[in-house]
Order: C-alpha cells, then structure tokens, then sequence
C-alpha cells in the first residue's frame, strides 16, 4: 500500500464503485452504521471513569491498577488502529470491522465475570484490540462510499458524534450504576457490540483498496511499538516518577521505534504510512488539531468530573448528564463546519476553533469553590464550539490529504492522534492537578493519623472520605482539600489551555487556508 503524496490520486475510479454499493441502505444507512460503530468504541475510552471508586472497593484495586483498567483499552487501541486500519484496506474494511465487533463482544462480556484486576485489565486490552479493528473502518468506509460533494458532511457527522461518543458512554454508565453495578456497563457494551455489528453487515458496504501493495510489516511493527511505548511511558511517568529505569527504557524504545520507522518508510516504495506525508501541510495541520484538541477533551472529562462530583457533590448520572451540552453544541457545529470552510477557509476555521477551546478552558480555569455550575456552564459551551469546529476540519484535512484507496490508513492515522491525544492529556493534566493539589494541603493534615494524611494527600476524594469520618472536626479539612482541589484544576486547565493556544498560533501562520483535494 502506497502513501506517498504524488500518488494520492491513484485510485479515483472507485469513486462509482463505492457509490454503488452503498445499495438500498443509501449514505444515510452506511452513516448510522459507521457512526453507531464509533460510538461504541469511543464510549468504552470515558465510561469506566464513572465506575472506578467502585472497582477499587469491588476487585481492591490499587491507584495504579485502576490507571491501568482504565488505560489498558486505550494503549492496545492506539498502538494497533494504524496496522489493522492498512489490513482493512487490503480485505475489506467491513469485514475487519465486523470481526472488531466480535472481539470487543466476547471480551467485554469476558471483563463482566472479573473477579480480579489482573482479569480485568487483560479483557480490556482484547476489547482494545477488537476497537482497533472497529474504529479505522468507520471514518474510511463513509469517506470510500461516500461521493465528493457529500463526503464533507459525512466526515462532519462522523466528527461530531466522535467527540459526542464520550458523553454518551458516560451518560450510560451513569444510568446503569443508579440501579446496578459496574458489570453491567461491560454487558451493555456487548449489547451494543452486537447490534453494531448487525447494522455494519445489513446497511454498510465492504470497501477496499482495489489495487493493494504489499504489506509493510516493519512499518507494522515500528508505528504499534513506538506508539505503545509511548503511551506506556505517559502512564507509568505519571504514575511512577518520569526517572524511572523503566519509564526512560520505554523512552528510549519510542524515539528508536519511530526513528527507524521514518528510515525505513522513506526508502521503502510502499510504506503503511509514507512519513513524506507529514511534509503536506493541511495532513500536518489536520494531525496536529486533532492530537492537541483530544489532549484538551479527555485531559477535562479527567479532572471536570471529579470537580462536578467532587465539589459540586453531583452523582455519576448527574455530573454525566451536566456534560452533555457539549453534545449537543458539537453536533450540529460539526455538521456546519463544512459550510465554514468553504465560506473562510479551512485556516480560519481551525484557528477559531482552537481558540474557543483555550477559551473555554480558561473560563473553567478562573472558578473557586464557591462558583457552583452555571459558570462551569459557560466554559463547557465555549469548549464546546471550539471541539465542534476543530475535530470536525482537522479530520477532513487528514482525510482528504490521502486518496480513497488509502483511506483505511486515513483514518487510523485520524484514530492515533486521538488515541495518543487522549493518552496526553490525562497524563499530562493529572500530573500538574496531582502536584498542585498536593502542594496545596492545609498544613493541618499533619495533625492526623499518618494512614488518613496520605489517603488524604493521595486525592481529594479520599481527603473527604477522610474529613466526613471526623464529623465537625472535620470540615476545616473538607475546606481545604477543596481549595487545594481548585487550586490543581486551575493550573491543570492553564497548562493544557496554553498548549491549545499556542496551536491556534501555529495553525493562523502554517495551516493551508483551503482544505486538501486529493480526489
């Protein structure tokens, strides 16, 4: 398989092909399919965050393997999405997303039995991997089957529903953990496997690249480890300390994995993912607002929850349902973004975009205790825009840079940045709230027992636990641990909100101002 920028156009008479075999089901078919597909795949990345204080008393998980049930999905996904996205191209991409959904099926139904967290994490890893088989086929089967002039509002749709996907898979798990415990959001999840998997067979068309090259197996092996050891290092850095000899070996490994994938892709004819390509500005510019705004989504979902929980004493269900006007402000952004890039361009877009997110996030950034949620209210809708804008541009610029033989690769390359993204920002944004939370504890946490202080320095869910059990004695502590929250939800937001400006600044001077045309 080719991927090299002159070749990008190789492929264009499979433009009726695909139209054709969209069938009876038609585009709106295949999208409801594709869409439905991601949504599960997508959900299962936010909705265990709901449920994590009750695995830690259910299975007595520790700290660390609760980062690891957590994230255990998301690095088997984002290591493996390239790969399995180039195989999709080469047998049919609905026929490896269908098998996806048999994996993800039988594991997440396998994870509902666990009856420890070494089980557990195990069956997230196969549901990571069926995912990976899932997620490249959704966005290359609606841009292969889809004709030029609708494949921008089909790539909108797509968009939206994926930074919509979280909040749904938490609105889920939060109405199922009212009534029943956290097993039931892995049977609900294999429910939905199966449903997505009819869909994909009765209403979706098995595209594929009709001219396949051969496979490039050491492209294959270099982008999974360089992106599984890097996914690994943000972890366990964050979890462990970044000096560590195992955190810097997996280092090490990454920067030598992609290192030699770079010398290797550049000699080879065919290579998965010709590096040449990031030397194309709008496939640069896509790459690098899709990576940085889900750094920003999931880094927030990570410490807004446990601010609405938290401070605000919200339920699971509620402090979900008070994320759901991100939904509904990203979904019919997203389906209007197309109309702005052909109105000011695609830089334009982009830039404002990325702007509203920082904004956003700054707003979220200035509360106090006291603030209650209409504030909260207003950042989330200012986010909201921006994700609406910036997902939805940068996937068509990373879509429409490769040609519709190629799209499997596309696609996974679109999944990896925000696989790795994600990765970043929970990383990145729970080792500055981490640090800062803890530096701010009032210094009366010395005067108690020294197994409640470090529960209490440990996080501010505990730090409360531990204030409730002292009655009256206890609310000078509750106070504090508050403001010591606040104070590392303000430096965590500046610091991720700084990144997404400064992204801004780069995509007004390096972003091409009309999207890419490869067909």
């Amino acid at each position: 398989m080719s991927t090299s920028p002159h070749r990008a156009s190789d492929h264009q008479p499979e433009d009726r092909q695909d139209t054709v075999a969209t069938g009876r089901a038609g585009h709106n078919g295949v999208l409801f399919a594709m869409c439905l597909s991601l949504v599960l795949v997508v959900a299962s990345v936010s909705a265990l965050n709901l449920a994590l204080p009750d695995l830690a008393i259910d299975l007595s998980a520790t700290n660390a393997s609760l980062t690891w049930i957590a994230d255990g999905y998301t690095v088997a996904l984002a290591a493996l999405v390239l790969p399995l996205g180039a195989i999709g191209d080469r047998v049919g991409r609905r026929n490896v997303l269908v098998a996806g959904t048999v994996v993800f099926g039988i594991a997440s139904l396998a994870a509902s039995f666990a009856d420890s967290t070494t089980t557990l994490i195990v069956w997230r890893v196969v549901m990571g991997l069926g995912a990976a088989m899932i997620m490249p086929g959704t966005l290359s089967t609606i841009t292969a089957a889809f004709p030029p002039g609708q494949r921008a509002k089909g790539v909108a749709t797509w968009s939206g529903f994926a930074a919509a996907g979280a909040i749904i898979g938490m609105l889920a798990a939060g109405a199922l953990l009212e009534w029943f415990s956290w097993r039931s959001i892995f049977i609900a999840s294999a429910a939905t496997a199966v449903v997505a998997a009819a869909a994909a067979l009765l209403l979706s068309p098995n595209t594929k690249d009709e001219h396949p090259s051969p496979p490039d197996v050491s492209g294959a092996v270099c982008t999974a480890l360089g992106i599984g050891t890097l996914v690994f290092a943000i972890i366990e850095g964050n979890e462990r300390g970044w000096t560590e000899p195992v955190v810097v070996a997996s280092l090490v490994v990454t920067v030598l994995a992609f290192t030699a994938y770079a010398w290797l892709g550049l000699r080879r004819e065919h290579p998965l993912l010709d590096p040449a390509l990031f030397g194309i500005r709008g496939f640069r510019a896509g790459a690098i607002v899709v990576l940085v705004q889900f750094m920003a989504v999931f880094g927030f979902f990570f410490v807004g929850l446990q601010y609405l929980q938290l401070i605000l004493g919200y339920s699971p269900l509620k402090a979900a349902a008070a994320l759901v006007p991100v939904a509904v402000v990203v979904l019919p952004t997203s389906q209007v973004t197309p109309h702005l890039v052909r109105r000011v361009g695609m830089k334009a877009t982009m830039t404002v975009g990325l702007l509203l997110l920082s904004a956003g996030l700054f707003v979220i950034s200035r509360l106090d205790v006291g603030s209650g949620y209409l504030p909260f209210l207003g950042g989330l809708v200012l986010a909201g825009f921006g994700i609406g804008l910036s997902g939805a541009v940068g996937t068509s610029a990373i879509t429409g840079s490769l040609g519709r033989g190629q799209q499997g690769v596309a696609s996974a390359m679109n999944d990896t940045t925000r696989e790795v993204g994600s990765a970043v920002g929970i990383a990145l944004m729970g080792s500055i709230y981490g640090s800062h939370y803890r530096a701010n504890l009032p210094g009366s946490l010395d005067q108690l027992p020294p197994e409640a202080a470090e529960a209490a320095r440990d996080s501010a869910a505990a730090g409360l636990h531990v204030a409730d059990q002292l009655g009256v004695r206890g609310a000078g502590l509750a106070d504090g641990v508050k403001a010591a929250f606040m104070d590392g939800l303000s430096a965590s937001l500046i610091a991720v909100g700084v990144i997404v400006l400064a992204a801004a600044v780069g995509c007004l001077f390096r972003a091409p101002k009309a999207p890419p045309t490869a067909d």
